[in-house]
């Protein structure tokens, strides 16, 4: 097994928005980045960077209740991101 194989292990494949188009990315499995969702693969194994941890720590704290109000009204009415919601479902087990 190689590097490849491990990163593609750690991942799972989603969909998100970028503006007003639909990209793909990835959502951590396993890694330092478990649950957050990324660009590139191989971000889910990097070492984390303390100094932009922090950072954001400190940005949620002050702003995070307007981010959620925001977010929320965006995931209402925007055409894009309730495509988004349909698509990224998880398939049912029989």
């Amino acid at each position: 097994m190689n590097l490849g194989e491990v990163i593609r292990e750690s991942v799972t494949q989603i969909w998100s928005r970028k503006g007003g188009k639909s990209v793909r990315k990835y959502r951590c499995t396993s890694g330092t980045r478990k649950g957050r969702i990324v660009a590139n693969p191989s971000t889910c194994t990097k070492p984390k960077n303390l100094k932009k941890a922090a950072s954001l720590k400190r940005t949620k704290a002050m702003k995070g209740s307007n981010v959620k109000i925001k977010a929320a009204r965006t995931k209402r009415s925007n055409p894009a991101a309730k495509k988004l919601r349909r698509v990224n479902l998880k398939p049912r087990k029989m």
